[in-house]
């Protein structure tokens, strides 16, 4: 039984893990065009979420292999927090530059379809996901990037939506980007000290 649930999440975590590559050129090429912010940065962290994945499912290998070290889920769970903070950190720097007078122009309409094309991409693979095993830190860290994803898209989504009908308050994607950061950021830390307090008791057995 216990097989059969990591093979599932590996079938899950591999089918995330196309959809992420699948939506990085679109959303890089989108975000370089249309000068959004929102949208690159939810390019790069569809990337650093790629080599999270790629991390879990190698952790999840060696975690079953019969001499497998048991804390390698927990040590991916770490490297995936790892690469979340560094996103929001470099997110939270780029929103603050442009709201610090570089507020640029963007196009709406491309904003707004890509990032809904994204949100509703990681919707689904977050719930595939949450059909699964959540009480591995490992796979809460993917799903909660994964959620935080599609939150990301959804609000930059709005802002795009807005620039398009308005032609104004472009200063609203480096804040959209700014808030959802911070989010993650706070997140990203709860779970940063539940993984480490995971460790340290595996440590202490």
């Amino acid at each position: 039984m216990e097989r059969s649930q990591s093979m599932s999440q590996d079938k899950r975590l591999w089918i995330v893990l196309g959809l992420n590559l699948a939506m990085v050129g679109g959303l890089a090429a989108v975000g370089i065009l249309a000068r959004s912010l929102g949208v690159l940065a939810a390019g790069g962290d569809y990337v650093a979420d790629a080599g999270a994945i790629g991390v879990s499912l190698l952790a999840l290998r060696i975690a079953r292999h019969p001499h497998g070290h048991p804390n390698a889920t927990n040590y991916a769970a770490l490297v995936n927090v790892t690469f979340m903070l560094i996103v929001t950190v470099l997110v939270i720097y780029s929103s603050l530059h442009r709201l610090t007078g570089n507020v640029i122009r963007i196009e709406g309409l491309p904003v707004f379809i890509v990032s809904a094309l994204g949100a509703v991409v990681m919707i689904f693979s977050a719930w595939l996901l949450a059909k699964g095993e959540t009480k591995d830190l490992n796979m809460r860290a993917v799903l909660l990037d994964t959620t935080a994803d599609a939150a990301f898209g959804a609000g930059v989504a709005i802002v795009g939506l807005i620039v398009f009908i308005t032609n104004r308050f472009y200063w609203l994607d480096p804040l959209m980007a700014l808030v959802i950061a911070l989010v993650i950021l706070f997140h990203a830390l709860a779970l940063l000290r539940e993984v480490l307090g995971a460790l340290k008791v595996r440590r202490s057995i």
